[in-house]
């Protein structure tokens, strides 16, 4: 995991770089190397935040720094930075290092978001990347940045399993706190297989590397539990036709559906779901976006006064939740709430814990290596036990095989807010209390059944 500390700078000096376009990074980019041998705390470690933070999609990267803030926060008793927007930001906690942030805007868009990785690297020296809520965008930042560039992936919120599962995309450079499809389907399906009462399922998913991936592990998961599974569908983002495909899965005998889809394709799927009495729609609980049209919908169906019974008796859930603000209940999550709602008027959200540790995990790092060069912090994460979690203490450990953080899942239905919650959730219907919580092994998938092998 070597670093070439004078490359990319004679490359500068040269202006050969202001020549490399998109494809002919390769080979150009090399580590600047960190600052290793002294006082962590006179130190600066310069982050580059990627995330979509405008268009459609933004919400994923706003409620995505705002864990990773918080989390930063958290660490060192100091309040997160509250802007969402593109630029330079700093925190300069007393107990450690300075902490440079740049954010640039992904705009969800995967071209994008290599060429943001890039500039990062080469134009602004990051000693680490942070983010990538697209699962597309991970996947071409990993071979084409962090590969070329020798510089550690923070990866979060990214939810395609295949990113720390298969070799074809994993690295010893990229980590995963965040949960994933796979560890979605391992708790969500597995639940429904075991304690539900459906016998076939059709997978509708969206086009793209988070729809395949939930197909993938809906399917792989299902079958396993000896529930028949159609041919999974795949649709453009907004599509609007699901009645026919609802026609043919009952036709097929589909008495469950998995729909795998963002808030831009969800508002179509959802009310179509809903109204087949035959079939049970699950698959995981969404962000405050999603829930807000879930909500929307399901006052649209069962009326504005519904019940926590009505939205079981009309199929909707359960669903994974691979976090939510009330899931776990522990000293750390009851500050991170806290904390979150001080800084950003709303409870932490599904992407929160994911980027929270992180957050968590690259302080641990700097302060067990005494070092903020990305070597040493990711030699430092490698197999690490995060001692600060929202799940509780310890509650995240990221395998040595594939760099992915395992930690529990729980699985609830959803119920009509509570006035406690009206302020900070704004939606009509939230995560109810878990009926089922499954262990971090039981989750992940485990390392003779994955193709990543780090060594």
């Amino acid at each position: 995991m070597g670093y070439n500390t004078t490359r990319r700078g004679a490359l500068k000096r040269t202006g050969a770089l202001t020549a490399v376009g998109l494809g002919g990074l390769a080979g150009c980019l090399d580590e600047q190397g960190g600052q290793a041998g002294g006082d962590p705390e006179d130190e600066t470690i310069t982050i580059g935040a990627l995330q979509p933070v405008s268009g459609e999609l933004e919400y994923y990267g706003q409620i995505s720094l705002m864990g990773f803030y918080s989390g930063l926060a958290y660490k060192y008793g100091v309040d997160p930075i509250e802007d969402m927007t593109t630029g330079s930001y700093e925190l300069d906690p007393d107990d450690g290092p300075t902490f440079e942030i740049i954010v640039e805007d992904t705009e969800f868009n995967p071209e994008t978001a290599q060429n943001v990785a890039e500039s990062l690297v080469v134009d602004e020296d990051v000693d680490l990347l942070f983010g990538g809520s697209s699962s597309d965008s991970a996947r071409r930042i990993i071979p084409n940045v962090v590969d070329e560039a020798d510089v550690p992936y923070i990866i979060g919120p990214a939810a395609d399993g295949d990113i720390t599962v298969s070799s074809e995309h994993c690295h010893d450079l990229a980590f995963r706190a965040s949960e994933h499809t796979a560890m979605d389907a391992r708790a969500g399906g597995r639940y429904v297989a075991e304690q539900g009462d459906v016998s076939t399922v059709a997978i509708f998913a969206a086009e793209g590397a988070f729809g395949e991936g939930v197909a993938n592990n809906y399917q792989e998961v299902l079958e396993n539990q000896g529930v028949e599974v159609l041919e999974p569908r795949f649709v453009e983002a907004g599509y609007s036709e699901f009645e026919g495909m609802f026609d043919e899965a009952v036709e097929q005998g589909a008495d469950g559906v998995v729909g795998g889809f963002t808030f831009i394709t969800l508002p179509e799927f959802l009310p179509t779901a809903m109204s087949y009495d035959e079939i049970q729609a699950f698959g995981g609980f969404a962000a405050l976006v999603t829930t807000q049209i879930t909500g929307q919908t399901v006052e649209a169906v069962l009326g504005e006064d519904f019940t926590a019974e009505d939205i079981q008796d009309a199929g909707l859930g359960p669903f994974t939740t691979r976090y939510h603000w009330n899931q776990y209940d522990n000293p750390i999550n009851d500050e991170f709430v806290d904390l979150h709602i001080d800084a950003y008027d709303q409870v932490p959200d599904l992407f929160s814990a994911g980027t929270f540790v992180g957050a968590s995990a690259l302080v641990q790092a700097i302060e067990e290596s005494g070092s903020t060069e990305g070597e040493d912090i990711a030699d430092a994460m490698h197999g690490m036990t995060v001692t600060d979690t929202p799940k509780g203490e310890n509650a995240y450990t990221f395998q040595e095989h594939n760099n992915q953080a395992a930690s529990a899942m729980t699985v609830a239905w959803p119920v009509p807010t509570s006035e406690e919650y009206e302020d900070t959730w704004d939606a009509a219907v939230m995560p109810g209390e878990p009926v089922e919580t499954y262990a971090a092994e039981e989750v992940v998938v485990p390392a003779e059944e994955a193709s990543c092998d780090l060594g």
